[in-house]
């Protein structure tokens, strides 16, 4: 049963809600629910873009390493950039567990490229 409201008025427990793939749910039935899952992360913002970048630079850079040894160099060029991505995540979201782990990361990537970089010269 639909219920309409005012303008004034906010939605109630009985309000339904049309998902984008055409299925109705309640206000209700959305909070109380197991069987409808929300997202813990933001969408469409600058975090949500740098992330999914991010994750896609590391799983080229697995890519590479999956390779072989010789494409040793591009799989940590690649890692550094999708670590340094998640670093700007955590620090959007505030989250000390992916500043420090990705900070830490990033150092040991660093020094890796360094020492490739001096071998040339």
């Amino acid at each position: 049963m639909k219920k309409e409201f005012k303008i004034t008025d906010g939605p109630s427990q009985d309000t339904i809600v049309k998902t984008k793939t055409g299925k109705e749910f309640t206000i209700g039935e959305i909070q109380n629910s197991n069987r409808v899952y929300k997202s813990a992360t933001p969408k469409q913002d600058l975090s949500w873009y740098i992330k999914w970048t991010a994750s896609l630079f590391i799983l080229t850079a697995v890519l590479f390493r999956a390779q072989g040894p010789q494409y040793q160099f591009m799989d940590q060029v690649f890692s550094l950039i999708g670590t340094i991505g998640w670093t700007w995540v955590g620090i959007l979201w505030k989250d000390r567990a992916l500043i420090i782990l990705n900070s830490v990361l990033v150092f040991i990537l660093s020094s890796a490229i360094l020492g490739h970089l001096l071998q040339w010269i």
